[in-house]
C-alpha cells in the first residue's frame, strides 16, 4: 500500500520491495508503468522482467486489463519462441519478457533501444537468481538503461544473495517490506494426514476428495514420476485431472494452466516447478502429496509458503492438507510448523464427519 505513492512520485524513485504474491504488487507496478508511458510515442518505454514465461503472460494480462483505457497502448512479449524479423524495431510501448530474450532484443537484435526506457521492473527477483544465467542477464540489461530510468525490484524473500543482487540492479533504492508471510497463513487452515505408504496417501486423497469437490485443488508432488502416477490414478477414478510438469513445452504448460483456470479440470497435479505464479482464484484446497524439501532433504519453507499460498488468496479462506508417510516427513512437518509458528492439526481422513467440518 505504501509502495504505490513512492512508485508514482516525481521525480521517479527507485524501489526494492518485499512482497508475497496476492498483495497487489502487480497492479501497483503496472500503474507505475502506465503513469510514465507516452502512448503516442511508438517505441518501448517500459520493460518488465519475469523469471518464467507463465509469469510474463500473467503480468501481461494485468497490463492489458489496466491499460484498456489507452487504446493506442500496445504490449510486446519478449519470450522464447516469439520470433521477429531481424533489424525491425518494435513499436509497442511496454515490453514484458524473460531475461535472456529481453537481453537479445536490447543488444544483439536491437529491437529495443534501451536508452529510451523510463521504467524497469524486475519481478520475483528471488526466483530470478535461482535460475542459471538470469542474474547475469538482468544485470547486463540494467547496465544499458539510462541513468534516470526508474528501477523497481520485487522479491518474496531477501536472503543475502537476493539482497546483493537487488543492490546491483537498483541504485539509491527506497526499501519496503510489504507483507509478512504469517499474515498469508492466517486465512489458511493447515492439516496433516498420517499414512504409511504411497497407496495409503492416495486413499486418503480420495476420501478428502469425496468431501472437497467445492472448487479446485492443486496437488504438489516431489517428482515428475509421482506426479504422473498420481494423475493417472486419479483419472482412473474418474476425476478431471490436469498434469503440469517441468519437461513440458512452454506452450503446453500455458495450455494446461489455461484449462485449469477456466475450470475445465478440477484438479491440477504438479511438481515444484509450478508452485509460483499460478493465480487461480477458485483454488480452495492445496494438497502436499509430498512435503517440500530442498536438495539436501531439509524443509523448504519458502516453497511451502508459496505452495499453500495458492489458496486463501486475497483474504479468502483456504485449506492446506499435508500427507505425512514416514518419521522423516513427520520431522519435516514439525520443522515447518516451528518455522511459521502455526499449528498444523492432525486430520483423520477415515472420519468423513471430520472432513466435512473442515471443508466448511
Amino acid at each position: 500500500e505504501n509502495a504505490l505513492p513512492m512508485m508514482l512520485a516525481e521525480p521517479p524513485q527507485n524501489l526494492i520491495a518485499q512482497s508475497q504474491s496476492g498483495t497487489g504488487k502487480t497492479a501497483a507496478f503496472v500503474l507505475a508503468m502506465l503513469s510514465r508511458v507516452e502512448p503516442s510515442d511508438r517505441y518501448p518505454q517500459c520493460l518488465c522482467l519475469s523469471p518464467t514465461y507463465e509469469l510474463a503472460l500473467q503480468t501481461g494480462k494485468v497490463i492489458e486489463q489496466m491499460g484498456k483505457f489507452y487504446p493506442e497502448l500496445k504490449l510486446a512479449y519478449a519470450v522464447r519462441g516469439n520470433k521477429l524479423e531481424r533489424g525491425q524495431k518494435i513499436s509497442e510501448q511496454i515490453v514484458i519478457g524473460t531475461p535472456g530474450t529481453v537481453l537479445d532484443w536490447c543488444s544483439k537484435l536491437k529491437f529495443i533501444d534501451p536508452k529510451k526506457i523510463k521504467v524497469f521492473v524486475l519481478d520475483e527477483a528471488d526466483v530470478m537468481i535461482a535460475t542459471q544465467g538470469h542474474q547475469d542477464q538482468s544485470i547486463r540489461i540494467q547496465r544499458m538503461l539510462p541513468r534516470n530510468c526508474q528501477m523497481l525490484l520485487f522479491s518474496a524473500t531477501f536472503e543475502d544473495s537476493v539482497w546483493k543482487f537487488a543492490q546491483k540492479v537498483v541504485p539509491d533504492p527506497n526499501v519496503i517490506k510489504l507483507k509478512r508471510e504469517e499474515e498469508t497463513l492466517d486465512t489458511i487452515k493447515q492439516y496433516y494426514v498420517l499414512c504409511s505408504s504411497r497407496d495409503e496417501k492416495f486413499q486418503a486423497l480420495c476420501n478428502l476428495y469425496g468431501a472437497i469437490t467445492i472448487a479446485q485443488a492443486m496437488i504438489f508432488c516431489h517428482t515428475r514420476k509421482t506426479a504422473s502416477w498420481l494423475a493417472a490414478e486419479l483419472s482412473k477414478e474418474g476425476h478431471q485431472v490436469a498434469l503440469l510438469s517441468g519437461e513440458m513445452m512452454v506452450e503446453q504448460r500455458a495450455a494446461v494452466i489455461e484449462r485449469f483456470r477456466e475450470g475445465k479440470e478440477k484438479v491440477l497435479v504438479t511438481t515444484n516447478v509450478c508452485a509460483r505464479g499460478i493465480d487461480v482464484e477458485q483454488v480452495s484446497v492445496v494438497i502436499n502429496f509430498d512435503l517440500p524439501v530442498d536438495k539436501d532433504g531439509n524443509p523448504d519453507n519458502e516453497t511451502y509458503l508459496h505452495r499453500i499460498g495458492r489458496t486463501g488468496r486475497f483474504g479468502k479462506r483456504g485449506l492446506a492438507v499435508n500427507m505425512v508417510d514416514s518419521k522423516h516427513s513427520m520431522n519435516i512437518l514439525n520443522r515447518i510448523q516451528e518455522h511459521f509458528n502455526k499449528k498444523i492439526e492432525r486430520l483423520d481422513t477415515d472420519d468423513l464427519d471430520e472432513i466435512e467440518k473442515i471443508a466448511n
